[in-house]
């Protein structure tokens, strides 16, 4: 049987706050998925560089644009948030690998906190499974 979850709701502060801190991930991520499906030369550039086949660009943008879609459905928002999750954190290995500076490293991992910090904002329900103690 399930437990109900009791949920408070969002006030509009923390909505927008929350829909200002997904938006910013979420309008990088579409421009980053949208070019690699262009295949612009930084982008063919950076995939040699990490030792990717240029050939990988436009499947690794469908998937990153199809998470990004995915978040953005309100109803699936959670599924997107952790799908991207596993695409930012297997975007980290690479850089950390070819010994890239330090922000490089750690971008994706910002955009990941802003991501599940919006969701965390927006979503009551979220809320509530994962309650912050004072």
């Amino acid at each position: 049987m399930q437990a109900a979850i009791q949920t408070s709701p969002v006030s509009k502060t923390a909505l927008w706050a929350g829909r200002v801190m997904s938006a910013l991930p979420i309008l990088f991520l579409i421009f980053d998925g949208v070019t690699h499906l262009m295949q612009i030369a930084p982008v063919m550039d950076a995939f040699r560089q990490l030792g990717y086949p240029t050939s990988l660009a436009v499947e690794i943008g469908l998937i990153e644009l199809v998470c990004v879609i995915v978040y953005l459905i309100p109803s699936t928002s959670v599924l997107g948030a952790i799908l991207l999750t596993g695409y930012l954190g297997g975007a980290i290995v690479p850089h950390v690998r070819i010994g890239d500076p330090l922000f490089t490293q750690i971008f994706p991992i910002i955009l990941g906190l802003l991501l599940w910090g919006g969701l965390y904002l927006r979503n009551d329900r979220l809320r509530a499974l994962i309650p912050l103690r004072k």
